[in-house]
This record gives C-alpha cells, sequence and structure tokens, in this order.
C-alpha cells in the first residue's frame, strides 16, 4: 500500500493490524488514535509522523544489530534445520549445545548453519562467535493418549472445584472432593476429569474470586488445600484445640451450610488453622516430611521465592495477619504492588531481599501452603492414574493475570501495562468485552527466548493429562484495548502462532499432556486448520454448532480433533437455556442496552430449541413418548435445582419437554459426535439451571460463588447421574 502513513507503517511492523473482519464479516479497521494508544503502550510513543518515523529508524537499526536472533523455534519433520542466512564471514565456527549435556560443532557454509534432522526435541543452545541464540525444537504435533492417537473416543466430566459439595468440605471443593468426584467418574470407565484454572489468587482479598483474573497462574490456590487431609493435624494438639473452639466450628458450620460459597469466611478458617499447622510442622515434622518441603523449595527456586515474597508483602500492606484473618479492614489500595515504595516494585530489589529476610517465617509460610496444595493435586492426579483414567485430570490455563497481581510484579517488562486483553464487539457481546488482564508483550517474549510462557505452559501441566488453553485465539493475535477505553476501540496485536504452537507441543510431550484450544469467539480464516496441524484440539459447544441457515449439525458433522460439552462456565447448564434463564438474568439486571433485546433474544432462542429439537428428532433421539413424561425436575436428594414449568418445547409450545429426556437425548447426541473427547458438565449431573458466571457482570450476579446443587455423597447415590454418564459413555461406542 504505498500512499500507507508512517503511523500505519509503524503499527504494522510492531505488529498491530490495521484491520479485521468482525463477527458479521465486515471489515474493520483500527482507528489512528487506538494505533497510537498501543504503540505507546509497548514503548513506540508517536504523536506524530516524526515520532513514528523515528521508531521505525530504530527498529531496523534493531533487527540489523546482531547476526544471530535470540530464539530460533521449529519443528522436527525430519529435515535438516537449515538456519540463516547469517551476516558471518564463510567457515564461522559454530557450536550447539544440547540440553542433556552433549555438543554439536560445525561450521558456517554458503551463509547457512545446517543442523542435522535427528536432533532430540528440547532447549539447545547454539553459539556462534559471541552470539547465544536458544534453539527450541519440538514434535511435530501435541501429545495424545493412547485411545486418541489410533482414533477412538472417550469422555469425562467437567467441574468448578470450588462449587462442589460435601460433607467433611470447609464450604469450598477441595482436593479430597476431586478425588472424590475422580472416584465416581471411575465407575463409570470415565476418562477425565475437566476443571476451572487452580490459579493462585489473592491471599488478602479473597471475594476476588474469579479464577481467570488470578495473582498467579504458575501456582495453586491453597484454598483448596483439604485441612483435615494434612498428616501433621494429627499430632497438632494446638490445631485441633483451634478447630474444636466454639465459634471456629459455628464459623464452620456456617460457610458449610451457605448456598454460596463466602470465601472470606472460609479463607479466614483455612488460613487460621494452616497458619496453626505450618508452625506446628516447622517444630515438629519429620525428617522426611522435611526433606520433601526442601526438595519443593530447591525445585522451583527464585519462582517461587519471590512468589511467596509478594504474597508476604500483599499481606503486610493489606494490614492482614493470616494467623488471625480478618477481612473487614483491608487497605484494598496499599496492597496493590503499584502503590508500595518504589524501591519495593522492584521484585529484586535490597529492599525486597531486606523484607523477606524480615519475614522469613511468613514467607515459609507461604511457600509451604504450595507445597501442600502441590502434593494433595499430585495425590488426586496419583488416583486418577491408579484407577484407570486414561487422561486424569485436565487442567484450564487462564488469558492472563491480573494486573496487580504477582507475575507482573516479577516481571513487568513482558507484559504491557497500558492495555488490557478482551474481545472486539461480536453478536453476543456487542460492545466487546475488556478483560482487564495485561496480556503478554510479542517482542519482549521472543527476546526472552519464549520463557515465561515455557514456564507458564509447564506449570499448567503439572500433574494433568490435559490442558485447556482459554482464548486460544491469542497465541496468534489478541485483542487490545488501550487502559481507559471502551472495548469497541481496540485493535488486534500479532502473537507468533508458529513458535507458541510448538512450544505447546514440546512441553505437551514431556508432560504426556494433550491440549485442548478454547477457540470461541471471532476466529480468524485458517486458525483452526493450523490448531488441527498442531495436534491442538478444537473446543466444541453443542449451543453454537450450528449451521448458516441455524441448524443444528449433526454428530457426524463434529470435528474429530476435538473435545466437545454442552456448555461452559460462561454460558447457562441445559435447563437454564432451555428455559432462558440467561436471558431473564440480563432482563431483570437490566443488562441489556437496548429494551427490544431481550424480546430479540427470546425468539432466537425459540428458534434454537425448535433447531435443536429437529437434530435430536433426525439422530433418533427425543421422539414419541420420550418428549412427553413431565415438566418438572425431580428434587430431593437426586437433585437441587428445578428447571420449572418454562421447560416448553420451542417447536411445539403446547407439547411439553421433559428435562430429563432432553438431557439424555443431548448427551446422547454429543456422545454419538465425531469429537474425540465429550464432556459432561456436573451441573447437568445434578439438574442445575443456575449458571457460574454471567460474562460481562462484576456485583450484578454472583460469579464464581454458587455452590453445587448436590453434594457428592447424594451424587454417588443418584441414580439420574449414573443414567446420565451411561448414556454418555454407551453413545461413545455408537456406530454412526
Amino acid at each position: 500500500m504505498t500512499d500507507m502513513s508512517t503511523l500505519h507503517r509503524l503499527a504494522s511492523r510492531a505488529g498491530v493490524q490495521l484491520t479485521f473482519w468482525d463477527a458479521r464479516g465486515q471489515e474493520m479497521h483500527a482507528t489512528d488514535e487506538t494505533l497510537r494508544a498501543l504503540l505507546a503502550a509497548i514503548g513506540l510513543d508517536s504523536p506524530d509522523e516524526a515520532a513514528a518515523c523515528r521508531h521505525l529508524e530504530a527498529l531496523d537499526e534493531r533487527q540489523d544489530a546482531g547476526p544471530m536472533p535470540p530464539v530460533i523455534v521449529a519443528r522436527l519433520l525430519g529435515d535438516p534445520l537449515r538456519i540463516g542466512p547469517v551476516a558471518l564471514t564463510e567457515g564461522t565456527a559454530w557450536r550447539l549445545e544440547l540440553e542433556d549435556g552433549q555438543s554439536l560443532e560445525g561450521e558456517l557454509a554458503g551463509g547457512i548453519i545446517t543442523l542435522p534432522p535427528d536432533l532430540p526435541p528440547g532447549y539447545h543452545q547454539l553459539l556462534v562467535t559471541d552470539a547465544r541464540t536458544m534453539i527450541i525444537l519440538a514434535p511435530s504435533r501435541c501429545w495424545l493418549p493412547p485411545t486418541l492417537d489410533k482414533g477412538g473416543k472417550t469422555w469425562g466430566i467437567t467441574a468448578q472445584l470450588y462449587l462442589l459439595r460435601s460433607q467433611g468440605n470447609w464450604g469450598i471443593g477441595d482436593f479430597s472432593d476431586l478425588v472424590r468426584l475422580t472416584k465416581i467418574a471411575a465407575v463409570e470407565k470415565a476418562d477425565a476429569i475437566g476443571l476451572n484454572p487452580l490459579h493462585a489468587l489473592f491471599l488478602d482479598t479473597p471475594e476476588s474470586a474469579s479464577p481467570y483474573s488470578p495473582a498467579s497462574r504458575l501456582w495453586l490456590n491453597p484454598l483448596y488445600i483439604d485441612i483435615e487431609g494434612i498428616p501433621e493435624l494429627r499430632a497438632d494438639e494446638a490445631t485441633q484445640a483451634l478447630l474444636a473452639a466454639p465459634a471456629f466450628k459455628a464459623n464452620l458450620a456456617e460457610a458449610r451450610s451457605t448456598p454460596q460459597v463466602t470465601y472470606a469466611r472460609v479463607a479466614a478458617l483455612k488460613l487460621a488453622a494452616l497458619h496453626s499447622l505450618h508452625r506446628h510442622f516447622a517444630e515438629t515434622a519429620t525428617e522426611q516430611r522435611k526433606h520433601a518441603f526442601a526438595r519443593f523449595k530447591k525445585m522451583h527456586g527464585q519462582d517461587l521465592r519471590l512468589f511467596c515474597v509478594f504474597q508476604a508483602l500483599r499481606l503486610r500492606k493489606a494490614g492482614l495477619d493470616p494467623a488471625m484473618p480478618d477481612f473487614s479492614s483491608i487497605d484494598h489500595a496499599a496492597a496493590h504492588w503499584r502503590n508500595w515504595e518504589p524501591e519495593l516494585q522492584e521484585a529484586r530489589s535490597a529492599a525486597v531481599d531486606d523484607f523477606a529476610t524480615a519475614h522469613a517465617e511468613l514467607v515459609d509460610f507461604i511457600a509451604w501452603l504450595q507445597w501442600v496444595a502441590d502434593g494433595q493435586l499430585a495425590a488426586a492426579a496419583g488416583i486418577a492414574h491408579d484407577l484407570k483414567l486414561e487422561i486424569g485430570l485436565y487442567r484450564d490455563l487462564a488469558v492472563g493475570a491480573d494486573a496487580g497481581g504477582a507475575e507482573t510484579w516479577i516481571d513487568p517488562s513482558v507484559v504491557v501495562a497500558g492495555a488490557h486483553a478482551g474481545a472486539p464487539p461480536d453478536i453476543f457481546n456487542p460492545n466487546g468485552q475488556d478483560w482487564g488482564l495485561p496480556p503478554f508483550n510479542p517482542r519482549a517474549l521472543r527476546l526472552e527466548a519464549y520463557r515465561s510462557f515455557i514456564q507458564l505452559v509447564s506449570a499448567n501441566m503439572r500433574h494433568a493429562g490435559g490442558l485447556r488453553i482459554d482464548h486460544v485465539l491469542g497465541l496468534q493475535r489478541l485483542w487490545w484495548v488501550p487502559a481507559g477505553k471502551s472495548a469497541r476501540h481496540g485493535a488486534y496485536m500479532t502473537y507468533p502462532f508458529d513458535d507458541l504452537a510448538a512450544i505447546l507441543a514440546l512441553e505437551s510431550h514431556r508432560h504426556r499432556c494433550l491440549v485442548v484450544g478454547e477457540d470461541l469467539g471471532t476466529v480468524p480464516e485458517g486458525f483452526r486448520a493450523k490448531m488441527a496441524d498442531y495436534g491442538i484440539l478444537s473446543y466444541k459447544l453443542l449451543f453454537f454448532e450450528q449451521d448458516s441457515a441455524g441448524n443444528y449439525l449433526p454428530p457426524a458433522a463434529y470435528a474429530s480433533a476435538a473435545m466437545a460439552t454442552v456448555s461452559s462456565h460462561d454460558l447457562p447448564t441445559l435447563a437454564g437455556w432451555w428455559a432462558a434463564e440467561d436471558i431473564k438474568i440480563r432482563e431483570d439486571r437490566h443488562l441489556y442496552s437496548d429494551p427490544e433485546e431481550g424480546p430479540r433474544q427470546r425468539r432466537q432462542r425459540e428458534a434454537d430449541k425448535a433447531a435443536l429439537l429437529a437434530a435430536l428428532s433426525q439422530a433418533g433421539l427425543m421422539t414419541g413418548d420420550r418428549r412427553t413424561r413431565g415438566l418438572s425436575v425431580q428434587g430431593g436428594q437426586d437433585g437441587g435445582s428445578t428447571a420449572g414449568a418454562e421447560l416448553q418445547s420451542g417447536q411445539d409450545p403446547a407439547t411439553p419437554v421433559d428435562p430429563d429426556d432432553l438431557s439424555l437425548a443431548v448427551h446422547s447426541f454429543l456422545g454419538r459426535s465425531h469429537s474425540a473427547i465429550a464432556m459432561v458438565q456436573v451441573d447437568e449431573l445434578m439438574r442445575e439451571t443456575a449458571q457460574v458466571n454471567l460474562p460481562a457482570t462484576t456485583d450484578q450476579y454472583p460469579n464464581w460463588r454458587r455452590k453445587a446443587a448436590m453434594t457428592l455423597e447424594e451424587l454417588e447415590e443418584s441414580g439420574w447421574a449414573r443414567e446420565l454418564m451411561q448414556t454418555l459413555a454407551q453413545a461413545r461406542h455408537h456406530q454412526d
């Protein structure tokens, strides 16, 4: 484009996309104001053409500054790897230091470094003169378990861990509840337990409960620890006395009885008990246990230490004593690291070291929490393996971390403070979405040889046989919203998909962990083909699997390289969708800017319900008397929620649709799909109507709080849950 302005050329060079195609197929253009704001966010402030020109020249100079790039990522496809052309003298010696300690040597020939085709996958170092380049060699595709690798099908259960109820937990689902759910699934020969992100949240602000806006994605949320599963408790008289105190027991009973997770109450109970247990551990633990804790700290080194120091600083700045937690008087402003003294805003400063030394016991306590949590998660994964779940635990990686969290404090250079990750306007969110999460800076990632991304993926594949990448589209492009601007006024930033996908493949094989990419939203052309090429499974939601005419796709039309399920944490359950509960919630809370939007959505929902019934009927499901057994969902032990009399057929309002038959038919339909994995949400096993999260809301809806409709003990005895699981399992073996 010969008439492109310097600003536009700079933005394009920096990776900002000038145009994109929206969900309605219209070409959209980023405004100059947006381009300037995003360029400023990555250090290329260009208020005028002259400034833009200077930055372009500087980028050119930087590119020519050295003969070798900081990192080279390649897939092992059986061919020699040729690097170059390299601007060095012919015959210049090079040495490749392999990850296992071996090395190869050679000379530059024709400006090219040629590496043999049989190199092992891994992180290697290429040395040429004074330059050192990371060479990342990856398998061609992500790992798959044997059944899926041979074209077979599996199934599993997904759950938000915190919402699980049991007779023994403390008002929030914990790792022992995860074991209970795994055992229930194993009886019906399931292969996977899908989980919400288990990321560490803020100890001083437990009510900020979204698992998708964590303090750090590298570490675990200690509220998932089962206190009574910690070995030291059996001999710890002081902690036993704390747990037996009338006030403590009353608070615990209240935490268990509430219909929603009361995070502050739960955190107060757990932190007090854990702090007491840690003191006992430090004084009396066996040498074996102490050595195990020391090995954990040594293995994770500085990364763990800095995270623990960060949490300790926040606790002290917020004025919270974990021995006697009181969340009623927290100083939230003081807790945010950007409001700390300048010397404490530098994670590796002498002042931070002094603080860590002065508060060594508190820092050690936070590290101990991570060790205990890691051990309990590892035990759950081990039980899943012993019970023959082929995939086992299937974890979830959030797209970003909170701006005030440990990730940004520890390494602020690799994220962008002046922009937030989000999504452009689409049919479901006409104003776009601003998730408030600082995105990775793609240039900074490359300069550090993708260390932060590698670390992130590895941490979340730990103790897992599967990993879901939230908003996997962000591996190729991510919608950046300038800080302080509307999400409508953003633009896409380009990311190095091939490099990041290859790293996923490498870590996938190292951890024997399959990868699923949540590829919903405005998907660029050809993106799903790229995912398939790298062995990243697609994410198929029944609600969205429709053709352009609104017809639901038949099971045979589902992609085989995919995981399929009915809904997600951001959408209504099947019963809630059928009853239009999600629309009613938005209407009641005045969340539609246009008063006609609610009626429009209801009309569309009726059409979708009719289309779903048609698809089920065409598949030989939901026909005859299976549609007319009744309207009500049974209550009591077999379910805590009801869909009510709104469960009417969209095809014929006079003909009732039995909700249980609808769920059985839908999951049989889903089970027959060609998708490699089919999942049933634990909400469906419990006949739940209320969704977990209502996107684009904060306090208008109890996001991430409502508890499960049944206890796990009730679920284990539920004939309905058994029938639904068996229906899905049997459908997995159905032959088209």
